[in-house]
């Protein structure tokens, strides 16, 4: 999304929704009183995401004595976003038992967003770091879908919500320049590694590597908060699942193309929620952790345009986000 659109396009969301509400409050003043114990909400905000996608590649024996064979870290920093979201559930949520459901769509801002830097352990000596590159990262497509389903239970001035969720994932990043140091073998085919802070260091212009990562993950999780200090109001809440997927393509400019199917990485989130009721309006301050430990499957190689072959080395996929959200959402 170009940045100098935002702006318009954010107050014309806002100008659009406080038209709606007029329009639809003569329409369901006939409603009755059963029906208007559920409301429904609809808003757009801005976000920053700040933090990194990771990819790995596990050793086969007699790889490396390191953990990893190779690790690449995909850096977002930061990424800024515009969101979309809709809400329906029990407009007191303190009043009695209810239910719930949410959604959230997230797009990304184009750009720079930090550095890639990828590692190699290829040593069979040691562990020792053998190969390092560092390149500007641009994020080139962030987009993230999330749903929730759950129950709110009232409990003295509080209310929990225990629900279900599940979120759909999509980056796509290129990384560029930069410069590459890499050690070299003490004689060629020994898998011996001189010091890697005895190698030169060698410039390298142009897009070197492009990555995509699609992200697919069920979760449960609850959230416990408060409104009775209207017209404010707190949440807490967390997430967790093992459920996590990932399919990935790695093109290496210069070589090979890998394509990865990963999964079972530990996935949490915690989240934190501030919000302002101003007459049909909510306006709030999101701030949570997305975290997913790294995955592991298989991996598929493409060398010169070859068919793709099972690589004899396993794949992993890894995330790491913290987002920070200003949101703004209208009760109809």
């Amino acid at each position: 999304m170009n940045k100098a659109a935002f702006l318009p396009t954010f107050f014309i969301i806002i100008y659009l929704l406080s038209a709606i509400k007029p329009a639809y409050c003569q329409d369901n003043e006939q409603n009755n009183e059963q029906n208007r114990e559920y409301g429904f909400s609809i808003g757009t905000g801005f976000g920053v995401a700040y933090g990194q996608a990771q990819e790995a590649v596990y050793p086969i024996p007699g790889d490396t004595k390191g953990e990893l064979l190779s690790e690449l870290i995909w850096e977002m920093k930061p990424v800024c976003y515009l969101g979309f979201f809709a809400d329906f559930g029990l407009i007191d949520l303190l009043n009695k038992p209810g239910f719930f459901t949410s959604l959230a769509l997230k797009t990304g801002f184009q750009g720079t967003s930090g550095k890639m830097e990828d590692r190699d352990w290829l040593s069979i000596e040691n562990g020792n770091l053998t190969h390092f590159s560092s390149h500007t990262n641009e994020t080139n497509e962030y987009i993230t879908i999330d749903l929730a389903v759950g129950a709110s239970l009232p409990i003295k001035y509080l209310y929990i919500k225990p629900f279900i969720s599940g979120s759909w994932m999509h980056f796509i990043f290129t990384a560029r320049d930069g410069y590459i140091k890499y050690s070299h073998e003490t004689y060629p085919g020994s898998g011996i590694y001189e010091p890697i802070e005895d190698a030169q260091v060698k410039p390298i212009v142009g897009k070197v590597v492009s990555y995509q990562q699609d992200w697919l993950l069920a979760a449960i999780g609850f959230s416990i908060g408060t409104n009775i200090l209207a017209p404010f109001s707190f949440d807490l809440s967390f997430q967790i699942t093992p459920l996590t997927y990932c399919q990935s393509i790695d093109n290496h400019f210069w070589g090979n193309i890998f394509r990865d199917f990963t999964s079972l990485g530990l996935f949490i989130e915690p989240k934190g929620s501030f919000s302002i009721a101003v007459n049909n309006f909510n306006f709030l301050l999101d701030v949570s952790y997305r975290y997913i430990s790294k995955t592991i499957g298989d991996s598929y190689i493409s060398s010169n345009n070859t068919l793709y072959s099972l690589s004899q080395n396993k794949a992993g996929a890894g995330l790491s986000l913290w987002n920070f959200q200003l949101i703004v959402k209208i009760n109809l």
